[in-house]
């Protein structure tokens, strides 16, 4: 009886923490490999969604110096466009303790399934899957906003 009271209340304490509302990942994030911030934003009707788009890139900048751009995207049309002010994330939806949704990997050109889960003020949990089979996770780090066109302007 108490070895079923007891997995009663640990399961009650379980279903609990699933319910917890989304932590709001709104802040400017650098990527687990360094090389881009992502500034995330809510957005939609009553900004319940979230959406992100790149502000800074280690490399901003071709070999030629060109600004670097979505050379990898499927549509030929799309393959001019700036990475800088990309954007890649567009309307997260709350899903329990996190955001869920597509992502556009613009290395690749390829769009994945993605959520976002703060893990604490300074941490953000992104995990994704190509097809439901392809999966991977990384942290992301907050840092301090960033003025995008002073960012990424030549020295």
């Amino acid at each position: 009886m108490r070895v079923a009271l007891t997995a009663a209340l640990l399961l009650s304490g379980i279903g609990a923490a699933a319910a917890a509302p989304a932590q709001d990942p709104s802040g400017t994030w650098l990527t687990e490999d360094g090389r881009a911030k992502i500034r995330i934003d809510r957005c939609g009707p009553g900004a319940a969604n979230v959406c992100g788009k790149v502000v800074w890139l280690k490399v901003a900048t071709t070999e030629s110096g060109a600004p670097r751009t979505d050379i990898k995207n499927p549509d030929p049309k799309k393959r001019t466009r700036p990475v800088l002010g990309l954007p890649l994330i567009e309307g997260l939806k709350p899903d329990d303790d996190k955001f869920s949704g597509d992502i556009y990997n613009v290395e690749e050109g390829k769009i994945y399934q993605v959520s976002l889960a703060r893990e604490s003020g300074t941490e953000l949990s992104v995990s994704g899957c190509l097809l439901k089979v392809l999966c991977g996770s990384q942290t992301w780090t907050r840092v301090p906003d960033v003025n995008q066109q002073a960012a990424n302007a030549p020295r």
